[in-house]
């Protein structure tokens, strides 16, 4: 059996990859490793799919005997916040982040809120293909209570991040794209004084990141002009991301975020040698501009879960991705999306100006380019076979490589894609090198298969 696990948890087609039987397995597996007796938290986004596999999940960890608690629908970053507040023993969270609602997925996060390790994975994973829990599976209904009281606690952990500061006199726009940010994110604005305008704000998993959210800004776009708002924040499905958009409709993503972010606490001599952590899709002007104003970035590769490990060891206290996956200290470094939109306001009000007028002291960005590779197969199948292929044809275009360009190569860990970046001052470069290398990449992946 090849490993459930990908870039971060488990995740798939609901009914293909993602089943009611493997969702049981997992939370049967989850609570017979748990030595801590405390329950385990869980949560979920808007997909309809989501009561189906709440159901089996707790069927599970019913039957391993331990105890669970229902968040009902919530940001994934309630669970480890609730997770380390609660004491509880882990927390699971079924969100397909920002893919289409046929998806669906399971990340799991251990007693300190932190995504569980590898070796808890392979636990896991070993415990579902050596215990036969076909005999033990129910398709039963069980009553699943949720818990409100839990989700106020961690509404009001967001409101104190703001300390003293309010956002009044602030219009802003915010595209919860029918995920979880919708039971919130527009709560807590409001309390804090905004003018707030909400778009896609109905609990819809039949629409969650169809033509909306932090994947596709048109509709943000459209609202800021129509009402002339100062900013827009677009969110993902289950809000541990989240983009913004200046009054002009210049996007606001994870990569300027860190490098405005970085440079506030490098001038309160806060940042731990002026380093910042971020992954191997961030922009190559980011970098040579984060450099130059003597700052250093550290690049891993992608998913949240390898920032952290980085923030650990180099005791950095900023981290995040491109997408706007941002992890920072002051909710013990788990990526949040309403709260990264908060502190980019708080910042701007602040320092009483526009956020286009502090997106502009920003870097200009290189040009930068991403493909897509589809294919019919699940590449963890021949992963070692791809992964080869990827290096040679890195290795064969390496001629072209200078401080002004960079090319990186990799299997999504989410979807049957392989995703090639291509990026150079020059955008002609951009666009020519892409096709070359999209073309031969699927030419010898071809032949691989076949």
């Amino acid at each position: 059996m090849q490993s459930i696990f990908g870039t971060d948890g488990i995740r798939g087609r609901f009914n293909k990859e993602i089943t009611y039987s493997l969702a049981y397995k997992v939370g049967y597996a989850l609570g017979l490793i748990l030595e801590n007796k405390n329950p385990i938290l869980i949560g979920k986004d808007t997909r309809v799919s989501g009561d189906i596999l709440l159901q089996a999940i707790t069927s599970g960890i019913k039957a391993s005997g331990k105890k669970f608690i229902n968040l009902g629908i919530c940001p994934t970053p309630a669970i480890p916040f609730l997770i380390r507040h609660e004491k509880l023993s882990s927390g699971l969270m079924i969100s397909a982040s920002h893919n289409p609602p046929e998806y669906n997925g399971i990340k799991i996060f251990d007693h300190n809120g932190q995504k569980i390790t590898a070796n808890l994975e392979n636990k896991i994973q070993e415990l579902i293909e050596d215990i036969n829990t076909n005999n033990l599976i129910s398709t039963k209904m069980i009553s699943i209570k949720e818990n409100k009281e839990l989700m106020d606690i961690y509404i009001q952990s967001l409101l104190k991040t703001m300390g003293e500061e309010n956002l009044s006199g602030m219009k802003i726009i915010l595209d919860t794209c029918y995920g979880s940010a919708t039971t919130c994110a527009k709560k807590i604005f409001k309390n804090l004084g905004a003018d707030v305008k909400v778009i896609n704000n109905s609990k819809n998993g039949l629409k969650i990141n169809m033509n909306c959210g932090s994947t596709y800004l048109e509709p943000l776009k459209k609202a800021l002009y129509e009402i002339d708002a100062d900013m827009g924040f677009s969110f993902d499905g289950d809000a541990d991301r989240v983009i913004g958009i200046d009054s002009k409709g210049n996007k606001l993503d994870g990569d300027h975020i860190l490098f405005l972010w970085g440079r506030e606490l490098m001038e309160q001599k806060i940042l731990t040698n002026n380093l910042l952590i971020s992954t191997q899709m961030a922009n190559l002007g980011f970098e040579k501009a984060w450099e130059k104003i003597g700052g250093i970035l550290y690049r891993t590769d992608v998913g949240d879960k390898f920032i952290y490990e980085a923030i650990k060891e180099k005791k950095a206290i900023l981290g995040g991705e491109q997408s706007g996956h941002i992890l920072s200290k002051i909710n013990n470094f788990c990526g949040d999306g309403i709260l990264t939109a908060l502190q980019i306001s708080k910042q701007c009000k602040k320092k009483n100006i526009k956020l286009n007028d502090w997106l502009k002291s920003s870097f200009k960005p290189y040009p930068q380019k991403l493909t897509n590779i589809n294919l019919d197969f699940n590449v963890n199948e021949i992963r070692e076979k791809v992964s080869s292929v990827i290096n040679q044809t890195i290795d064969n275009i390496k001629d072209n490589y200078s401080d002004s360009y960079r090319v990186y190569i990799r299997p999504s860990g989410t979807e049957p894609l392989i995703r090639v970046l291509v990026e150079a001052e020059n955008e002609s470069h951009v666009n020519s090198l892409s096709r070359e290398i999209t073309n031969k990449l699927s030419l010898e992946i071809n032949k691989t298969i076949n």
